[in-house]
């Protein structure tokens, strides 16, 4: 896969893709990570990207020139077609069921906006604007860091273990339940003695009920959206009467 970020601070992003699963992830070639500086495309003097917004307004927007002659270099540069998001305040909520989808993709070109925005008219160059969350930041590098770090780690053989992305929190609807190791016995707070029985069966079980669990304490809107099996509503009504009975108490 190509990655290709258009921004104006390509200085932001040395340090984070060099390191871990994506540093290694370059090394074994399955990934190709550039920055590229937005001020390359400005064809006047002082580098000029932004200007005044007609109409009057606070702050400053970047210009459509460099831009749009940043994101048409960019797809240049990948002659298997590529994917170019936004990533802005307005874009859908990012989620791991996008970050699966541009796993697949040849390439993509990430446009970071910055001051207050950008000129309307780039939107008809890219192909998808997503938010990660609803909060204001000052730029797109950090959003741009995010999803490259979650579309890159689900790229074949970028993990370690090949089930590691499998029970991923949001993977499969639900969040990750807890996890352990050794020692067994940490300052009075044991390993669940499920998890040293070596009974597999029992142990699917025991962790696909605590994802249930942690899923309906801290995020009950995804059990709505969630695909659940029989078995899963029925340790759902587990889980709920265990909570009710306690409340009763």
């Amino acid at each position: 896969m190509d990655v290709i970020v258009l921004t104006l601070f390509p200085s932001m992003f040395h340090g984070v893709l060099g390191q871990s699963i994506l540093g290694r992830a370059q090394e074994e070639g399955r990934v190709t990570l550039r920055t590229v500086d937005i001020r390359d495309f400005s064809t006047d003097t002082h580098k000029t990207v932004d200007d005044y917004p007609y109409g009057g307004g606070a702050g400053m927007l970047l210009k459509p020139e460099p831009v749009v002659e940043a994101l048409e270099w960019a797809r240049q540069q990948c002659p298997r077609g590529a994917h170019a998001v936004l990533a802005c305040a307005q874009g859908r909520p990012y989620s791991q069921k996008l970050a699966e989808a541009w796993a697949t993709k040849p390439a993509l070109v990430l446009l970071c906006g910055h001051y207050e925005g950008i000129d309307e008219r780039v939107r008809d160059w890219v192909d998808e604007e997503v938010s990660i969350g609803d909060f204001v930041l000052t730029g797109g590098e950090i959003p741009a860091m995010a999803i490259i770090d979650s579309v890159v780690r689900l790229l074949p053989g970028a993990l370690g273990h090949m089930d590691s992305a499998c029970y991923d929190s949001f993977s499969f609807g639900l969040l990750e339940g807890p996890q352990y190791t050794r020692p067994r016995e940490f300052r009075g707070k044991t390993v669940p003695e499920v998890l040293l029985s070596g009974d597999h069966q029992r142990i699917r079980q025991w962790r696909r009920k605590e994802a249930l669990r942690r899923t309906y304490h801290r995020r009950p809107d995804l059990l709505a959206k969630a695909v659940l099996t029989y078995e899963d509503r029925r340790l759902l009504e587990e889980i709920e009467q265990c909570e009710q009975g306690g409340k009763d108490k």
